[in-house]
């Protein structure tokens, strides 16, 4: 059954010349439910996916989405799939009551807000996965089955959904192409629209993640924007063209913060992932730490501009007093 949402009254289908117009924010729980809310809008529809918990990331998807199309429908799940046995989906935040409230306050039209069991029905047995070298790597290989779960509930909701378009956000970048490819290679009629990453003030990106973070924590996390900023002084300022310097560099960087343990830091093609070992056009740097158990992730897309400064790769090595081992004055 569908349900008004907030201090708008019953919900009010008003036929008008080309579509019904929703006066408040519906909550559909179940898949009939949403299917039937979907059944009413014409035009244009926008998806924003998320696990709740939201932040300004998310309302940037949703004013995105608000801004482009004729209806807005949002879903709110945390998708058991996608964690593993360690990982933290037990303890993942949750605040519906509040979720909802944001979302009405950004004109979403329907709220799908399904429970696992919904979702994932007695005897399920069914995946959806992609294959290949995008998925072996850096994200796919600290969190083994992770992309087979999004890309499970991404298809299962798009089925359901039927959206236009589906926004999501730069943040998670992996996530992004890994989806893009889904939508290819099953021909599936869905635009995928990337967002920009939305930071805090001193640069740390949004993440319903950060609120594990203690104050200690939390200063210690901005070595992950920080390093991102060291990695665009050295492609775009200096010229920098050595991929894997840049990799060293980065990681001699995170070492600065012994709470800090990196995970993966990645120099690499922006659109096959493939690393690097020259920069010659653009690079998508990545970087996963974990801080105090918090795992964060965080990236830039970089493209060197004009000539390199003269003996740039000896710039970057003076920054660490070292040198490469076998170079005059390497450290032993």
């Amino acid at each position: 059954m569908l349900t008004p949402r907030g201090s708008l009254g019953a919900v009010e289908l008003q036929e008008g010349p080309s579509r019904y117009i929703v006066t408040a924010m519906q909550v559909a729980r179940t898949i009939a439910d949403m299917r039937e809310a979907r059944a009413r809008m014409a035009g244009s529809v926008g998806f924003v996916p998320t696990m709740g918990y939201l932040h300004e990331g998310h309302l940037a998807l949703a004013r995105r989405a608000r801004a482009e199309n004729d209806s807005v429908v949002a879903s709110i799940f945390v998708n058991p799939a996608q964690f593993g046995p360690d990982e933290d989906y037990d303890r993942y935040p949750r605040d519906e009551e509040r979720d909802l409230r944001l979302l009405e306050d950004e004109s979403v039209d329907v709220a799908f807000v399904p429970s696992t069991e919904e979702v994932y029905r007695r005897g399920y047995h069914t995946w959806v996965e992609v294959t290949g070298p995008l998925v072996n790597r850096l994200e796919a290989a600290s969190r083994p089955g992770h992309f087979r779960g999004v890309t499970t509930v991404v298809a299962k909701l798009f089925n359901i959904v039927q959206p236009h378009r589906a926004y999501f956000g730069e943040k998670d970048a992996q996530q992004l192409r890994v989806i893009r490819k889904l939508v290819g290679d099953l021909s599936l009629p869905v635009e995928i629209v990337p967002v920009p990453t939305v930071r805090e003030e001193d640069g740390l990106a949004l993440s319903s993640r950060n609120v594990y973070l203690s104050p200690e924590d939390r200063q210690a996390a901005l070595v992950l924007p920080r390093a991102l900023d060291l990695a665009r002084m050295m492609v775009e300022g200096w010229g920098l063209r050595d991929a894997d310097l840049l990799r060293e560099s980065l990681h001699d960087y995170f070492r600065q913060k012994p709470q800090v343990q990196v995970d993966y830091v990645s120099v690499a093609a922006p659109e096959t992932l493939d690393e690097l070992a020259v920069i010659n056009d653009s690079a998508l740097v990545m970087a996963a730490v974990r801080v105090g158990g918090t795992r964060l992730i965080d990236n830039v897309t970089l493209t060197p501009r004009g000539e390199p400064l003269e003996d740039v790769e000896g710039r970057v090595e003076e920054m660490w007093g070292r040198r490469r081992p076998g170079e005059a004055g390497a450290a032993e």
